[in-house]
């Protein structure tokens, strides 16, 4: 090994998935040869490839002038190459440039010098180039084009923040408007990057053809998210049959995160086993196993990747609200919305209200970050729902605007429109419940919590058989999300059903997750009384007041638009047999509180 000084260029494809996912074939055939024609310009200033991956190439260069001027010269080129091709056709490049002190070992470069210029590329414009303040200083005197100061940024595993300047050609065609918008949420918020390795085939070389494929439907599914990135096909698929440990494919594909799984077939049946692994610790952060009879083994496929997507998606999103928070005055909106997300998945009152402040802050710094909008609309309906707060008109309507701005800044966003399809179902809006659900659900058809939210627009217009079937759906797949309540719903369609020891089963489970959840106590005292317990109903009414001392009817049904009115008259009629009080509490709550003490 030798240490030595040197430029270094990362380069990756922007919207390189999203490509693949349209024509594999062509997508590979385009970059190897945009690839071989960019070459001469490495080679003429003095450059050599390192390595390639899968969407993109890390190069090194003896001058950091050598190495921008290359760079200014790839774009130029790309720029003419993409500018009589349609917007969806056009491959640009992204790249990140730094100079420092780099270890070269069996022609491969390490470092954190490379580590930086791997994530200055993130924050490139397609088509142009990101280089640190460091490195600008040193070739500024030598470029004939004008660079823009982009600010100081804060990357991922890099302690201190980073001058950064940009630049992009004249004529470099723009992408279109939907893969713009799906582009920039990549480069500044997507700080978790995917990669899903081939999983094992255990059994016959015949069956590799099922483990590719669920490989690949998965890294299908989980790109639907918008939380994070997940690597193409190419950059894991290389992994294949090779003996490397994780981390130094981690460090390989700069993945925060790794799947991998293996397949295992026995007659008639299959195993699939499948583990979230943070590779730089080596933690296991989840896994899972199932068994299933070949029978449809498309059906059987889909199944198991709507499974392996549901769990996996939600582990990812929180392993990124408990990472450690970094030691830095240089906050930014994706930092303040982390930090409310952490809060959030602790579901207690103070910890949503510290939400709340923390997502409020993180819309401030950026009003466009619509992933902080959908969040800050669940946890109001959520508050109300809790009886944390009281349901006004002014936070009804707050929750509305905040999800559908949501929506409007982030149109591909199947979470953006569940919760926007929530809200209009709290507020008696059936038919743009349903609209925004079924769209929900067209954009990840994997989304399980969208599947539960169409069963929400079920639930609210009478329809408790469809609902009942989505909400266990999406109970079985993914019930540790806590953006749903997939047990206190089903309790509720149960109890409308006039099926009172379901309820009781679904508020149980309800409960346990969450002691103190206000509908579910509700719906509890409810089946109980109607089921003739009289006095299991009354203790049922005393918890749920010692918890919630200024509920009453009035209060409570006015947050309800249900579609048929028989609907809250059944679920009136159960709390009233239990003893919830009709209106303000006067005697009643002397009533009751003597009760609770007896």
């Amino acid at each position: 090994m030798e240490r030595r000084l040197a430029a270094i260029v990362c380069a990756d494809v922007a919207g390189y998935s999203r490509m693949m996912g349209n024509d594999e074939a062509g997508t590979h055939a385009a970059f190897k040869a945009h690839r071989a024609a960019i070459h001469p310009i490495i080679l003429n200033h003095g450059g050599r490839v390192v390595k390639n991956t899968g969407d993109g190439f890390l190069l090194e260069f003896p001058s950091i002038v050598g190495a921008t001027e290359a760079a200014i010269a790839m774009q130029t080129l790309m720029a003419e190459r993409n500018h009589h091709l349609p917007a969806d056709r056009a491959m640009q490049f992204r790249l990140g440039i730094h100079m420092g002190d780099v270890i070269a070992d069996e022609d491969e470069v390490f470092g954190d010098d490379v580590n930086i210029a791997v994530r200055l590329e993130s924050v490139a414009s397609p088509g142009g180039f990101a280089i640190s303040a460091k490195a600008y200083r040193e070739a500024s005197k030598h470029l004939a084009v004008p660079l823009v100061d982009a600010g100081n940024h804060r990357f991922k595993n890099i302690k201190d923040p980073l001058g950064v300047f940009t630049w992009t050609p004249e004529g470099a065609p723009a992408l279109a408007p939907e893969l713009r918008e799906a582009s920039t949420l990549s480069q500044q918020y997507r700080t978790a990057i995917v990669g899903v390795l081939p999983f094992a085939n255990l059994s016959d070389a015949q069956d590799e053809y099922f483990s590719d494929g669920l490989t690949e439907d998965l890294i299908h599914a989980l790109s639907l998210q918008s939380f994070y990135r997940v690597l193409s096909r190419n950059s894991t698929f290389a992994f294949k049959g090779k003996n490397t440990s994780t981390r130094l494919i981690a460090r390989e594909i700069d993945a925060t995160y790794l799947i991998q799984g293996s397949v295992r077939r026995a007659g008639a049946k299959i195993r699939v086993t499948a583990e979230l692994i943070a590779p730089e610790t080596g933690e296991q952060l989840w896994t899972g196993r199932y068994d299933r009879d070949i029978g449809d083994l498309f059906a059987m496929q889909d199944e198991i990747t709507t499974n392996l997507s549901a769990a996996i998606a939600t582990e990812i999103v929180r392993a990124e609200a408990s990472a450690p928070a970094r030691l830095s005055t240089d906050v930014t909106a994706w930092d303040r919305f982390l930090k409310g997300l952490s809060h959030y998945y602790r579901q207690t009152k103070e910890d949503l209200a510290a939400a709340v402040d923390l997502f409020r802050q993180a819309i401030r710094l950026d009003p466009k970050l619509s992933i902080a909008h959908a969040y800050l609309a669940t946890i109001q309906i959520q508050s109300i729902q809790f009886g944390w707060v009281k349901g006004t008109r002014e936070m009804w309507a707050e929750a509305m605007s905040l999800a559908e701005t949501s929506v409007r800044l982030d149109p591909r966003s199947s979470f953006a429109f569940s919760i926007l399809s929530w809200a209009h179902a709290m507020e008696g809006h059936y038919e743009a419940a349903m609209d925004a659900a079924k769209r929900a659900v067209a954009l990840n058809p994997y989304d399980n919590g969208a599947r539960g939210v169409l069963g929400i627009c079920h639930f609210v217009i009478g329809e408790h058989r469809e609902a009942i079937e989505l909400f266990s759906m999406a109970a079985q797949r993914d019930n540790s999300d806590p953006r749903y309540q997939w047990a206190a719903l089903n309790a509720f369609s149960h109890y409308l059903l006039r099926q009172y020891d379901a309820t009781l089963s679904w508020a149980r489970e309800q409960l346990y997750v969450n002691p103190n959840h206000m509908q579910a106590l509700a719906i509890r005292a409810a089946a109980l009384a109607q089921l003739g317990r009289t006095a299991e109903a009354s203790e049922a009414t005393s918890v749920l007041m010692r918890n919630y001392p200024t509920l009453n009817l009035d209060r409570h049904l006015r947050n309800f638009h249900w579609k048929k009115p028989e609907n809250l008259a059944h679920y009136r009629e159960g709390l009233l047999k239990a003893g919830v009080p009709l209106g303000k509490l006067t005697l009643v709550q002397s009533d009751v509180k003597r009760a609770a003490e007896s």
